[in-house]
C-alpha cells in the first residue's frame, strides 16, 4: 500500500499491487539503471511538464483550494518519492492516475465557476436537474442578454463603477459578441449553465478583471426578467407584422368575394345568407381584437424591469431610467418587488394574446375543412396544396387547415399552462419559474409558422360561385320574404306566420335578391373602416422607437 500526504485536508491511499494487476503487470523487476535511465528521464520529463501545465492552468486554479488542489498536488508528491529503479515498474499505475487527471482537466475545461459559487461542488445529477433546458433556451434570450448589458454598463459608468478607459472595451467586445450572435457563432459552452454566465465568461476571458464587473446592482432574476421582456418585445413586433399580412390577405379576398353569396348557418343548420365578403371580413376584424389584446401584452411587457437585482433593489445608486431609455422601453416596472412579481405575469398576459390569435386561426382552419367536405362544397384547393390517401384515389385532405386548427387548439393552451405553473406562488423569486421558459419561448415560432401558412393557404382557396343553386338553400330566403311584407305594412309577427305557413304547405318561392345597406352587412362591409382600425392599432405599438433605440445602443460609436 502506497500512502502520501502532502497536506492534513488531504490523504489519498492507492492499492499498487491492483492497479499493476489490472494492468497486467505480474511482477516488477528491478531494470539496470542504464538500460532504464532513458525511459525514465523521458516519462519524468512528460509528469514534469504535464504537472506544470495543470498547476497554472485556469481549470486547476478553479478548482477547490482546501481540498480538490492539495489531492492532485498529494498525487505528485507520490511520483516524485518513488525509486527511479522502480519507475518503470509503476508505469501503468502512473498512466492511470495521468488519465485520471487528464480527464479532470477536460471536465473542468468545459466549465466555469458558476456566478453564485462558493467553493462547493453540486452534485451532478442535482446540477443537472436544476439546469433542466436553460442552456437550449437562453440561446433564444442571447442577443438581448447582450443589449441588457450594454446598456447596464453603460449606466455604471455614470455612477462610477466602471471606469472611463473600461467602458470603451466593455461595450466594444459586447457589441462583437452582440454581432457573433447574429452571425451564428455563438454558443453556450458545456457546463456553463445559462446565457448571462456565458457573455460574462466570454468578457472576462478577454478583458480579465475589466469584465468581472458587469454584475455590479444587478440579479441572474433582473436579467432573466430583462432578456425576456426584450425577446417578447421582439417577437410580439414579429406576431403582428405577420397577422398585418393574413389581416390584408383577408380583406383582399373579401373585396374580390363581396358579391358572391353563401348560406350562412346557426345550430349547423341553414339559416340565412351570407356572402364570401362577409366571411373573409369576419376573419379580418376579429385579428383586429386580437391585436387589441396583444397591444396590451406588449404594454405590459414594454416596462423596464432592470435594476430590481433580485427583488428588493440595490445599495449602489443605479440610474433605472438611463437603462430604461437606453433599451426604448415605455417606462419603468418601479416597485422593485412587483417588477420580480411580473416573472410569470408577462409571459401569461402574452399568451393571451397569441391564444386569441390561434383562436381567430383555430375557428377559420375549423370552417375550411367543413366547407372543403363534398356535403358543403363551399371552397376547395387547389391539387398541390392538398394531401392524398394511400387507399382511396379520388381523396384531397385538406391537411394543411386541419394541423393548423390543432398547432392553434395547443397554442390556446398556453396561458393555462403558465397559470398552473405559477399559480399560488407567494411574493418573491421561484424556480418554479425556470420551467415557463421552456413552454413559453417555443411557442412563438410554432405561432409564426401558424401565420405564415394561414396566410399562404387563405390566398390560394377557391370559392363556389354556384353554391345557392342547391334547392336545400331556398329557405335561406325566407327572411327576406318577411322583411318584404314589413315593409310593405304588414306586422312583422303576421308577416313571419305568414311566410311559415307559406313553407309549410310547400308553396315557398325564393326571390334571390338580397338588400342589406346597413354598416357591416352583405351590402356595406365596411372593409375600409375594419382596415383603419387595424392601421391605427398596429401603429399603436410604435416598435420605431424600439428599433431606433436598439440602433443607437449597437453602434459602434
Amino acid at each position: 500500500m502506497l500512502i502520501c500526504s502532502q497536506s492534513p485536508v488531504s490523504k489519498i491511499s492507492f492499492d499498487t499491487k491492483a492497479y499493476l494487476a489490472a494492468s497486467r503487470v505480474t511482477s516488477v523487476k528491478r531494470p539496470g539503471k542504464h538500460a532504464a535511465m532513458p525511459i525514465i528521464i523521458k516519462e519524468i520529463s512528460n509528469i514534469k511538464s504535464f504537472f506544470v501545465k495543470l498547476v497554472s492552468s485556469k481549470s486547476y486554479k478553479s478548482l477547490n483550494e482546501r481540498t480538490d488542489q492539495p489531492k492532485i498536488l498529494n498525487l505528485f508528491g507520490c511520483f516524485w518519492r518513488v525509486d527511479k529503479d522502480y519507475f518503470l515498474g509503476f508505469h501503468p499505475f502512473l498512466i492511470f492516475v495521468l488519465n485520471y487527471l487528464t480527464a479532470i482537466m477536460s471536465k473542468n475545461n468545459t466549465t466555469t465557476d458558476k456566478i453564485w459559487a462558493k467553493g462547493i461542488l453540486i452534485d451532478d445529477i442535482i446540477e443537472k436537474f436544476t439546469i433542466g433546458k436553460d442552456p437550449e433556451m437562453d440561446m433564444f434570450l442571447a442577443p438581448f442578454d447582450v443589449l441588457g448589458s450594454i446598456a447596464h454598463v453603460r449606466m455604471l459608468n455614470t455612477i462610477g463603477l466602471i471606469r472611463d478607459e473600461e467602458l470603451p472595451l466593455l461595450v466594444g467586445e459586447l457589441i462583437s459578441i452582440y454581432n457573433e450572435i447574429g452571425k451564428g457563432n455563438f454558443a453556450i459552452e458545456p457546463g456553463v449553465e445559462d446565457v448571462h454566465s456565458q457573455v460574462e465568461l466570454l468578457l472576462t476571458r478577454k478583458l480579465g478583471d475589466i469584465g468581472k464587473k458587469i454584475h455590479s446592482g444587478r440579479s441572474r432574476n433582473d436579467q432573466v426578467l430583462l432578456d425576456l421582456k426584450l425577446f417578447i418585445r421582439s417577437e410580439i413586433k414579429q406576431i403582428v407584422g405577420l397577422s398585418d399580412e393574413l389581416f390584408k390577405v383577408l380583406i383582399s379576398r373579401s373585396n374580390e368575394t363581396k358579391d358572391i353569396l353563401m348560406p350562412g348557418y346557426t345550430h349547423l343548420q341553414i339559416a340565412m345568407p351570407s356572402s364570401f365578403g362577409l366571411w373573409f371580413g369576419a376573419y379580418a376584424e376579429s385579428l383586429t381584437d386580437d391585436m387589441q389584446m396583444m397591444l396590451a401584452a406588449w404594454k405590459t411587457a414594454n416596462q423596464n424591469p432592470l435594476g430590481s437585482a433580485a427583488g428588493y433593489g440595490s445599495s449602489f445608486p443605479l440610474n433605472r431610467q438611463m437603462t430604461t431609455d437606453l433599451l426604448g422601453f415605455d417606462n419603468l416596472n418601479y416597485n422593485v418587488v412587483y417588477a420580480q412579481m411580473g416573472r410569470g405575469k408577462v409571459e401569461k398576459n402574452v399568451a393571451f394574446a397569441m391564444s386569441s390569435v390561434a383562436a381567430t386561426l383555430a375557428k377559420m382552419a375549423y370552417d375550411v375543412c367543413l366547407f372543403m367536405s363534398q356535403n358543403f362544397n363551399f371552397v376547395s384547393l387547389p391539387d398541390n396544396l392538398t394531401t392524398g390517401s394511400s387507399i382511396m384515389p379520388h381523396k384531397k385532405n385538406p391537411d394543411v387547415f386541419e394541423l393548423l386548427r390543432a398547432h392553434c387548439n395547443k397554442l390556446q393552451s398556453l396561458p393555462n399552462e403558465i397559470l398552473l405553473i405559477m399559480n399560488n406562488l407567494p411574493v418573491g423569486y421561484f424556480r418554479d419559474m425556470q420551467i415557463i421558459k421552456e413552454i413559453f419561448i417555443p411557442a412563438f415560432a410554432e405561432m409564426k409558422t401558424c401565420l405564415n401558412i394561414a396566410a399562404y393557404a387563405v390566398s390560394h382557396l377557391k370559392v363556389n360561385h354556384q353554391i345557392l343553386d342547391d334547392k336545400k338553400y331556398d329557405y335561406i330566403f325566407s327572411v327576406e320574404e318577411v322583411n318584404r311584407l314589413v315593409n310593405e305594412g304588414m306586422p312583422f309577427r303576421d308577416a313571419y306566420k305568414h311566410v311559415g305557413q307559406i313553407i309549410m304547405d310547400g308553396n315557398f318561392i325564393p326571390v334571390k335578391k338580397v338588400k342589406h345597406s346597413h354598416e357591416g352587412s352583405l351590402g356595406n362591409l365596411c372593409n375600409g373602416q375594419i382596415t383603419e382600425k387595424m392601421n391605427a392599432i398596429v401603429s399603436s405599438f410604435n416598435f420605431s422607437a424600439v428599433d431606433d433605440a436598439i440602433e443607437q445602443l449597437t453602434a459602434n460609436s
